[in-house]
């Protein structure tokens, strides 16, 4: 199968950072979102993005250029039909992205690839919403996706080899570095990730330490680039939360119960970065904690 023309289904942060990826590499996109403020602040992103590469000297005004002309909006899922490869980005919710696939489906050309960046759900009950199973499978890409080399694939169980054999060429043609994850909650990534952000959590809950030694100390301690919890406020604690229910119902196993610091967090509206609050308040020049 030949990849020419993608589609990317939401603009958020990182349907617009998938969707510069393609374009980056030689790839038409068409990136689409029900809302078109969205669309409008997602481009807009994307051109800041490229400015900061030009200046830094990562690109040339060519590229630029170039990258941003091969990005088509629109409004419409039925546009995405005639794509070769279809990137669902919406936000983490089953019945969300359940939805998306069973309207698309009817739009699709009969050889086109669907793929979806959940980070944790499962692909073969997706794949079930698709109309096309043997043609779908997970694509995870990490945030922010400029800079994350890793892509897990995950294949559902009606997945063709040639579908995984066609989307992992892509994935390589991006310049990034892919994995194989079963399909199991969360994958690879997420699976080990997200509990430790969780444990870092009830670190906190349960009185062991304040939210900057937390972070200090696996920074210093352990190596880390960011503390567990400024890392929870850069994915998003509903994100967090959403990861962490998909493990405890999927897995049926207590350690894997959010807590419940967490989920007040995300009852409050305190998100994270993208929310101005979350472990830290980011309304100054410099994060403070919240706790």
């Amino acid at each position: 199968m030949e990849i020419k023309l993608v589609g990317i289904v939401g603009a958020g942060q990182m349907g617009c950072g998938i969707a510069t990826g393609f374009s980056a590499a030689g790839y038409e996109v068409k990136l689409m979102d029900v809302d078109q403020a969205s669309l409008s602040r997602g481009v807009a992103n994307i051109s800041q993005d490229l400015d900061r590469q030009l200046q830094r000297g990562k690109i040339s005004q060519n590229s630029r250029d170039a990258t941003l002309a091969r990005i088509y909006t629109t409004t419409e899922l039925a546009d995405v039909g005639d794509t070769d490869l279809v990137v669902e980005a919406a936000t983490e919710c089953e019945s969300v992205k359940q939805k998306i696939f069973a309207e698309l489906a009817p739009h699709l050309k009969p050889e086109t690839i669907v793929t979806s960046n959940t980070s944790s759900l499962s692909i073969t009950k997706l794949a079930g919403r698709s109309g096309r199973p043997e043609l779908f499978m997970g694509l995870h890409f990490m945030n922010p996706v400029r800079v994350m080399q890793l892509v897990e694939l995950i294949r559902g169980i009606a997945t063709t080899r040639e579908t995984f054999e066609t989307v992992r060429v892509v994935v390589e043609s991006l310049g990034k570095t892919p994995v194989v994850s079963e399909d199991y909650p969360a994958f690879i990534v997420n699976r080990i990730l997200i509990p430790m952000l969780n444990e870092a959590i009830y670190t906190l809950y349960e009185g062991v330490g304040t939210v900057a030694d937390i972070d200090k100390g696996m920074k210093l301690g352990a190596n880390h680039p960011m503390g567990p919890l400024e890392l929870a406020d850069f994915i998003g604690l509903d994100t967090c939360l959403a990861i962490m229910n998909v493990m405890h119902d999927g897995f049926a196993d207590q350690k894997y119960r959010p807590c419940p610091l967490l989920v007040k967090y995300v009852e409050a509206g305190w998100l994270g970065r993208k929310a101005g609050k979350g472990f830290y308040d980011y309304s100054g020049s410099v994060p403070v904690p919240t706790r």
